[in-house]
C-alpha cells in the first residue's frame, strides 16, 4: 500500500529526546515511518504506542511486543492510553499532513486530481462526508469554513454560488463541484485556489482543528515533566495552533503571570522552526509546506 515518505523524519524522532526504556506515542501512524525510526531507539523496556483513525493504515501494523496501534482519532489520546493501563509518557508524535495513501486512492475524495464522489473521510465510517457539507450546510456555515479553513476572501460569493447551485441539482462529484465554482478559478491559480477549497472542505469533514486542540490540551496532561512533544504541521492554520500552545499553554490570550511577572508556561520551546531540507522537499514533494516544533513539558 502507498504511503508516502516520513517526512522531516530524522528531525522529529530527535526532537523526542528519547530514553530507550520510555514509553512513547505516535499519534498519526500513518505508513509506520515515524514509528520504525522510534522503535529503532527503544531497548526491550521501551513501549510504543501509535493512533490512526483510519483502517487503511491497519494494513501497516507493526510486528513488534514493543508496539500497539489503535485504530482512533487522536483527540482520544488519554482515554485510549489509560485504557491500556498508560498514565504518563516521555514524548508524543504527531505528523498532522494528510497521507500521501488517502490523496492517491481517487475514491476517498481527497485529491483534486481525480474525478471523484465528494467525500474526504478520514475515517470512513464518519457520517459528515464532503457531500453532506456542500449539500446540506447553510450559506453562512459554507461562508465561515471557506473563510476560516480555506482562508479564501470571497468566502461568502463562494457559498452562495453553492447554495443556488444546489437548488437545481445535488453537488455530488469532484468534477459537479469544479463547474460550479469555476468562475473563482482563474487559469493561472486554478490548483492553488481549489486546493484552499478542498482544505476547508476536508478540515470541516473531520473535525480536524478540534480535534488538534483537544489533542494537544491532552498531550499536556500526559506527558511526563521534561517529556517531549514533537509536532509536523502543514498549513498556518494548525501551525499558528502549535506555536502558541507551546509557547504559553492556551491557544488564545495569555498565561497568568507569577508574584514576579514571570509568565506561567507549561512547555519550554526546544528548537525554532524547523523546515524540510531542499533536498528532502526534491524527493518528496509533500515535505515542502512541513514545519517542525518541538516543546519540552515543564
Amino acid at each position: 500500500m502507498s504511503y508516502h515518505n516520513a517526512v522531516l523524519l530524522q528531525e522529529s524522532v530527535k526532537g523526542l529526546n528519547i530514553n530507550p526504556s520510555g514509553v512513547y506515542v505516535d499519534v498519526t501512524f500513518g505508513g509506520g515511518g515515524h514509528s520504525k525510526e522510534i522503535l529503532k531507539h527503544l531497548n526491550q523496556n521501551g513501549k510504543l504506542f501509535a493512533f490512526d483513525q483510519d483502517k487503511d493504515a491497519l494494513q501497516n501494523n507493526i510486528n513488534d511486543d514493543r508496539f500497539l496501534l489503535i485504530n482512533e482519532n487522536f483527540r482520544y489520546l488519554k482515554s485510549f492510553l489509560r485504557f491500556n493501563g498508560v498514565q504518563k509518557v516521555d514524548g508524543i508524535l504527531a505528523d498532522l499532513g494528510v497521507s500521501s495513501h488517502q490523496f492517491d486512492v481517487p475514491e476517498r475524495g481527497f485529491s483534486t486530481r481525480y474525478v471523484a464522489n465528494l467525500d474526504m473521510r478520514m475515517n470512513a465510517s464518519d457520517e459528515l462526508s464532503a457531500y453532506k457539507v456542500i449539500n446540506t450546510y447553510e450559506e453562512k456555515e459554507l461562508k465561515k469554513m471557506f473563510f476560516e479553513y480555506g482562508e479564501l476572501k470571497n468566502a461568502g460569493a463562494i457559498a452562495n454560488k453553492i447554495i443556488e447551485a444546489r437548488k437545481t441539482k445535488d453537488i455530488k462529484t469532484s468534477e459537479d463541484f469544479k463547474s460550479v465554482v469555476s468562475k473563482f478559478l482563474p487559469p493561472h491559480k486554478t490548483n492553488k485556489i481549489l486546493a484552499k477549497m478542498y482544505q476547508a472542505i476536508r478540515i470541516e469533514v473531520n473535525s480536524e482543528i478540534e480535534a488538534l486542540k483537544e489533542f494537544l490540551l491532552q498531550s499536556l496532561e500526559v506527558l511526563n515533566t521534561n517529556g517531549r512533544l514533537s509536532v509536523i504541521s502543514y498549513h498556518s492554520l494548525e501551525d499558528r495552533l502549535v506555536k502558541r500552545f507551546m509557547r504559553n499553554g492556551m491557544f488564545e490570550g495569555e498565561p497568568e503571570r507569577d508574584i514576579y511577572g514571570r509568565y506561567q508556561v507549561p512547555f519550554t520551546v526546544i528548537e525554532k522552526l524547523i523546515i524540510p531540507s531542499e533536498q528532502e522537499i526534491e524527493e518528496n514533494n509533500r515535505a515542502r509546506s512541513a514545519k517542525l516544533r518541538v516543546a519540552e513539558k515543564n
